[in-house]
């Protein structure tokens, strides 16, 4: 789960990590009203999506003007911003971000990440803030300092005088620093998160260290134990199909492609797609029924995964464990019933209650494809989906 900047800046606040002064405006009169609050001769006025490159996509402006902020912010909320990583369509503003600006000496990068190889939290830090980080991983890796943290002990001092000297800190700023990155692990730590970004991490004039950016992911499975920042979600910054999906206890994640997939199991979820890639095709989406697929989750599953236009063929590959294949069976015969379902579908079944799922399914009379291996349901799926018989 992700959450915007204020609320991570907020969240910064109770750990002591330094960050401008500032509060969220959902109109522009409240942003004007903000600004008059702050203290300062200049302002910073930053839309609030769940998107980097806000900046290269006009979504951010700095300014000694009061009628500026409130003209910008008018100007922000509501309309589509388009950033490098929206896509095409962007994302709707609702609120912008009023800040006091600063006055930078320079601008460093600052992340801590979960390292799925080493299983440990990591820290990454650079000293060429402000600018694409894997484009300077690339092309200059120098400049790219790394810390994995043992949990049985957590971020230590000798470490986070490393990450310093590597980035250029020198003096108080080292200790200064030092203190930064303990607050931010157990900010980390504490919320189960999974990603703190602070790009850039600014020195300013005086010498102070303050985080001008701040991006936060938490771990989905443990939001049940951080029922304050499950309260943060945004529902409005998420694709309706995943929201629908995560209501029905199903895993679901939109893609680009033209196969719809349904199947049960992260694992098989994974492979499944990659048959697809395969034979040629594009998956249209991930989708994990898990462990207890009920008829009616399957239901649920097709209504979601057809609700993409972009679906020409669903591929439901179930490898039946706990699950059972006549459940899954039931549930397929009443999706294509109910919803008067078009689109091919082809079927592939194994497991507990195989057989007795296929004579479900075939004494339904419904019009669907019958697939025994996943490779044969594959080829069939992408033919399907390109209006041709495999």
């Amino acid at each position: 789960m992700n959450i915007h900047e204020y609320q991570a800046k907020e969240l910064f606040r109770k750990y002591r990590v330094p960050v401008p002064e500032g509060h969220v405006a959902h109109t522009a009169g409240q942003a004007l009203s903000i600004a008059e609050q702050i203290d300062g001769e200049r302002w910073v006025v930053k839309a609030q999506i769940h998107a980097g490159g806000r900046g290269k996509g006009g979504g951010m402006k700095v300014t000694n003007q009061l009628a500026e902020v409130e003209t910008f912010a008018d100007r922000l909320i509501g309309s589509h911003l388009v950033t490098p990583q929206t896509g095409p369509a962007g994302r709707i503003v609702h609120r912008v971000l009023v800040e006091q600006a600063q006055d930078i000496a320079h601008e460093y990068y600052l992340s801590l990440l979960i390292d799925r190889g080493s299983q440990r939290v990591s820290v990454i830090a650079s000293d060429a803030g402000g600018m694409d980080i894997e484009e300077v991983a690339a092309k200059t890796p120098g400049k790219i300092v790394r810390e994995a943290v043992d949990p049985a002990i957590g971020l230590q001092d000798f470490q986070c005088r490393k990450i310093a000297h590597g980035i250029g800190l020198r003096g108080k700023q080292i200790h200064a620093l030092t203190g930064l990155l303990k607050r931010l692990y157990r900010c980390f730590r504490d919320n189960d998160a999974q990603l703190i970004e602070i790009n850039p991490l600014a020195r300013l004039d005086d010498g102070r260290l303050i985080a001008l950016d701040a991006k936060m992911s938490f771990d989905d499975n443990a939001l049940f134990r951080h029922p304050d920042i499950t309260d943060l979600r945004d529902f409005d910054e998420e694709d309706p199909k995943e929201v629908d999906a995560s209501g029905h206890d199903l895993s679901y994640i939109a893609l680009d492609g033209n196969v719809g997939c349904i199947v049960n199991g992260a694992g098989l979820a994974m492979a499944t797609m990659d048959a697809i890639s395969y034979y040629g095709g594009l998956p249209a989406n991930f989708l994990d029924v898990g462990g207890g697929a009920s008829p009616e989750k399957i239901a649920n599953a097709f209504r979601i995964v057809l609700d993409d236009p972009n679906v020409h063929s669903v591929l439901l590959n179930i490898f039946a464990g706990i699950n059972r294949c006549d459940w899954i069976a039931e549930g397929i015969v009443q999706a294509i019933r109910d919803q008067q379902i078009g689109t091919p579908v082809i079927v592939r079944l194994a497991g507990t209650n195989v057989e007795r799922g296929k004579a479900i399914l075939a004494a339904s009379g419904l019009d669907f494809i019958e697939a025994d291996k996943l490779d044969d349901a594959a080829r069939k799926a992408v033919a399907a989906a390109n209006g041709e018989t495999a």
